[in-house]
């Protein structure tokens, strides 16, 4: 098989700027961190799943989640839930809020969301998935996707039975990640469910799981048939990568990972952004597990790393990063 033809990638009405998006992540994919993905080419950048409960919305933590103020590209919002009345309501509220695209996750393999029969634990219901689906798309007047995984388990991989309900139902795109919510994280991503499903529908399909590099971006786009990939895990500490996938799949070009001076650059802005959205307490706690993710891609970084996650402002986190790349640069 060869690569498909990516360019072209529409949800409802949005044309896709390219073949890569980042995975919504709990904890991980915040308005900072999606801007940096996205001015570095991710083509979508949904926001952190979302309980539908829309009573919690008024929290700090909710307001931050659903924060998309400062941030480029399509306004995509994921919201998870087990009640249908209740997802409708919570699409119809993001909407309300300027939301452009509604995402359904029903692949989070997380014990405290399936143990709400939410995430992927309603891969087992697939009457559930129909009425849950078939709420929100009739509740909002813009596309509606969705995230699932394989299925429950090895034994009862039904993604492509999901993929066709949620074809009928007016899903307008679908995101598969490649395990099965008993898998987890385990073991390696199989990509052959993935092929049936693009296979089986005519909506776009997105491929996650394991995709960490530009030529695994275009392996996984030649097994499975799919419109694009799903970046997640692999984009923490180089959101670089979906510039270089970018350019791979559409331009064949392969880019370095980019200078030191660069990555400097990067991750100050990245840091400041996140004292600025967060303040001070919060900002420096979240920007230690980034910095973490950051040190990962550079030589001789452990014990900047050591000194920079201990610190407790955001003055000395700058202060310390300046330092250790004025040190190695000169």
């Amino acid at each position: 098989m060869t690569t498909p033809t990516v360019e072209n990638t529409r949800i409802g009405p949005y044309q896709l700027s390219g073949p890569a998006l980042l995975a919504p992540m709990c904890g991980i994919s915040d308005a900072p961190f999606r801007q940096q993905c996205l001015t570095f080419g991710a083509s979508l950048a949904a926001t952190e799943m979302t309980a539908s409960d829309t009573g919690l919305w008024n929290s700090k933590k909710f307001r931050r989640r659903l924060d998309f103020n400062d941030t480029d590209g399509i306004r995509i919002v994921q919201i998870a839930g087990s009640e249908p009345d209740q997802m409708a309501v919570a699409a119809r509220a993001a909407a309300e809020m300027g939301a452009e695209i509604i995402d359904i996750n029903m692949g989070c393999p997380a014990k405290k969301v399936c143990r709400k029969l939410a995430g992927s634990a309603l891969l087992k219901d697939e009457d559930l998935v129909e009425r849950i689906l078939a709420a929100v798309v009739e509740s909002v007047d813009i596309p509606v996707s969705l995230k699932i995984r394989t299925g429950w388990d090895p034994r009862r991989r039904n993604g492509v039975r999901i993929a066709e309900l949620a074809e009928s139902a007016g899903i307008s795109a679908l995101a598969v990640h490649g395990r099965t919510r008993s898998c987890a994280y385990r073991g390696e991503a199989e990509y052959e469910t993935i092929r049936a499903i693009k296979s089986a529908v005519k909506i776009p399909v997105f491929a996650n799981g394991d995709i960490d590099s530009p030529e695994k971006a275009k392996e996984v786009l030649q097994l499975t048939g799919a419109d694009g990939v799903m970046i997640g895990r692999a984009a923490c500490g180089q959101p670089w990568l979906f510039e270089q996938i970018t350019k791979f799949l559409l331009q064949k070009v392969y880019s370095p990972r980019p200078s030191l001076t660069t990555q400097r650059d990067i991750i100050l802005t990245h840091l400041d952004t996140m004292h600025r959205f967060y303040g001070e307490h919060t900002g420096v706690r979240v920007a230690k597990k980034h910095l973490k993710w950051y040190c990962r891609n550079i030589a001789d970084a452990d014990e900047f790393c050591f000194k920079v996650v201990r610190v407790n402002s955001s003055v000395e986190q700058m202060l310390l990063t300046k330092t250790f790349f004025d040190r190695i640069l000169n």
